[in-house]
C-alpha cells in the first residue's frame, strides 16, 4: 500500500498544514510495528561460531525459547574469505512473524545477531540463550521498538 503525504493551504503562519489523510497516518504510526533485538557477542566459542550445523540449530532452538515459528529452513552461507574480520558464516532464518539474522566472524570469535518479530517476545531471554549458546564473554544488546 503506498502511502502519500498531502499538504493542505498554507496557514496563517505560512507553513503547509497537513491534510487530514496525512495526519490520520502519522497517528496510526504511533502504534507498534515489532520489535528488535541486536546482540553483539565477544569472545564466543571458536567451534560453535564457525560450524554450520551448530548455527543451524541455534536459530531453531531461539525460535523455541522466544516462542516463534520458523519459516522454512535456515539459509547459511560461508563468505568473506578474503578479510580475516568478515570471514564466517551468516545466518537467515525466517520466522512467521519475521526473521532472525546473523554473521559470524571466525576472525574475531564476535556474532552479531539481529532478531526481529512484530509478535512480541522476552528481549532478555533472547540475549540469555544466545550468550550460552555461543558461550560469549561479553556481549552488547540493544532493544528497539519499530513504529
Amino acid at each position: 500500500m503506498e502511502t502519500v503525504t498531502t499538504y493542505s493551504k498554507k496557514s496563517c503562519c505560512g507553513k503547509y498544514e497537513l491534510s487530514s489523510e496525512s495526519e490520520s497516518f502519522l497517528a496510526s504510526r504511533e502504534a507498534v510495528f515489532g520489535w528488535e533485538v541486536q546482540l553483539d557477542l565477544y569472545d564466543c566459542d571458536e567451534f560453535t561460531i564457525s560450524n554450520e550445523e551448530k548455527i543451524k540449530n541455534f536459530g531453531l532452538e531461539l525460535c523455541k525459547v522466544i516462542d516463534m515459528i520458523p519459516f522454512g529452513p535456515a539459509y547459511t552461507p560461508y563468505f568473506g574469505d578474503n578479510n580475516e574480520i568478515t570471514k564466517g558464516y551468516s545466518l537467515l532464518q525466517f520466522i512467521e512473524t519475521s526473521s532472525i539474522t546473523g554473521h559470524f566472524s571466525e576472525g574475531t570469535g564476535a556474532a552479531y545477531l539481529n532478531i526481529f518479530s512484530c509478535k512480541a517476545f522476552d528481549a532478555k531471554a533472547a540475549e540469555d540463550f544466545s550468550r550460552e549458546y555461543f558461550q560469549a564473554g561479553h556481549c552488547i544488546s540493544r532493544v528497539t521498538t519499530r513504529k
